[in-house]
């Protein structure tokens, strides 16, 4: 049985994951939000909103960022304005798949009245670890980028060991930096002290931030304060790789002339073909399912 498949908006690693979805046996693909580009780079068939029909499609795709709280889509490839309207989502099929890397409130609000299956993907666990690897790499990058010296003996905390503080810890570790890493669990202390690194419980970070180089924050909550920073040395840099806003007090390093980065959406600008690969094996996946 052939499949419909809508994909509204995107950016970069879309290209890719476009690419992928041209191999799905009986599958048809509409494209909405790719006017700029040119229909030979995609091979297919780009079409209006307005002429998309939503009952005909099993699933639709749409970007990283979802929509706003008005339903508006921001197309990086188009000009367009695309509106998803309540009245558009009880439209889709009963079965319909809607994906989506982050969801807002409007977004689920919309699926959850249409009784739609909503699938943030950003939210999984399987994507969050595989994007973990070039959102380390894009650290890497950054940190050579912003600093005079090497990683190699370089101090580096790293706060959260979740699924990308894990990643980036064991990266850092593996270029010869000198890493810490702070975690609330006593598990997590655990396993960062068998991985052979130094274990800092999360109320006790800032102590140990009068010797370190890099402070790279993982967690999506506001967990490198004032007091953390008021002990980092004047050269120190801050990473922030959580979700924005990030968990750094920005004002205040600002303040205190510390230099704090809010590293945004690190596989779609380090490696965007690897990042739309990771989304479209994961889509293929729950497709096929």
């Amino acid at each position: 049985m052939n499949k419909s498949i809508a994909v509204i908006g995107g950016d970069g690693r879309y290209l890719e994951l476009i690419r992928q979805l041209k191999l799905l046996p009986d599958t048809t693909i509409h494209l909405v939000g790719y006017d700029k580009l040119e229909q030979g780079f995609t091979g297919l068939k780009q079409v209006d909103f307005s002429d998309l029909d939503p009952g005909s499609l099993d699933a639709i795709i749409l970007p990283i960022t979802g929509t706003d709280d008005d339903g508006y889509v921001n197309p990086v490839f188009s000009d367009d304005d695309i509106q998803l309207t309540s009245d558009w989502f009880r439209q889709l099929k009963h079965t319909a798949l809607i994906f989506t890397g982050i969801a807002n409130g409007y977004l689920r609000k919309q699926a959850k009245t249409a009784k739609k299956q909503l699938i943030p993907l950003l939210n999984r666990d399987d994507v969050a670890i595989y994007n973990s690897i070039p959102t380390a790499e894009g650290a890497i990058m950054m940190a050579i980028e912003q600093t005079d010296y090497t990683i190699h003996g370089s101090r580096v905390i790293v706060a959260g060991f979740g699924r990308v503080g894990h990643t980036v810890a064991n990266k850092f570790s593996a270029l010869g930096a000198k890493v810490s890493v702070t975690a609330r669990h006593i598990k997590d202390l655990a396993r960062i002290t068998e991985m052979g690194l130094k274990a800092i419980p999360l109320n006790e970070l800032k102590d140990h931030t009068n010797t370190c180089d890099l402070l790279i924050n993982t967690i999506p909550s506001q967990v490198i304060t004032k007091g953390v920073i008021q002990g980092l040395p004047s050269h120190a840099l801050i990473f922030d790789l959580a979700s924005q806003p990030g968990g750094t007090d920005f004002e205040y390093a600002e303040q205190r002339g510390i230099k704090a980065i809010l590293a945004k959406s690190l596989p779609g600008i380090v490696a965007p073909k690897t990042a739309g690969q990771i989304l479209a094996d994961v889509i293929k996946q729950i497709l096929n399912e």
